[in-house]
């Protein structure tokens, strides 16, 4: 066990830790905020609620999606795509509440990247025996922000590749309340989190 890597729930403490060139993990950084955090996603889910999206291949993602902000991430049979209007209701997703605005920036500006305003947040919901698999986020029109991303609940491992799919990945382990950024040159690097156990 690596020590940098793990911290204690019942003594928790903020680390901050270079995993990459533009890849910061702030270990126990969403600690404050982790109950209101909970909460606020319930209220998410109860207006657009979980779903397994279908790729354009046309299987079925095992992990549950729902969004909030003023665009959500959709995928269906035509592509992948942010959408202002959540295709499950009909309507526009939840507002995006202002602890996730004020964390995102928080965390963006520790990771150094200052200035972020985030704009849509995509809430993926992990079960025992789900996974992601190794994929890049290019569906933004504009990479020059960071993507900013909050652990709540279950542990997992996250994978964190290169910038071609075939790149070794490294094994990092993400328990309730780290936060990871990652932009700059490596705002395209592959990515994806290990069957959760």
């Amino acid at each position: 066990m690596t020590p940098t890597l793990f911290h204690d729930l019942e003594n928790p403490s903020q680390q901050t830790i270079a995993l990459a060139t533009g890849v910061t993990m702030l270990k126990g950084f969403a600690l404050v905020d982790a109950e209101l955090l909970l909460e606020q996603v319930r209220e998410i889910a109860a207006i657009s609620p979980f779903r397994h999206m279908v790729t354009p291949g046309g299987f079925g993602m095992s992990v549950g999606l729902t969004n909030c902000g003023r665009l959500g991430w959709v995928a269906d049979r035509s592509g992948y795509r942010y959408d202002p209007v959540d295709p499950a209701t009909g309507r526009a997703w939840p507002s995006m509440p202002a602890v996730f605005e004020r964390l995102a920036r928080n965390a963006a500006d520790e990771a150094g990247f200052a200035n972020f305003t985030p704009d849509a947040c995509l809430v993926n919901r992990y079960e025992p025996e789900v996974r992601l698999t190794l994929h890049q986020d290019k569906n933004e029109r504009d990479y020059d922000a960071p993507i900013v991303s909050v652990s709540l609940g279950l542990s997992a491992r996250f994978l964190l590749g290169g910038l071609k799919r075939s790149d070794r990945t490294k094994s990092v382990p993400l328990i309730h309340v780290d936060v990871q950024v990652w932009g700059g040159p490596s705002r395209l690097r592959f990515h994806g989190v290990a069957p959760i156990r």
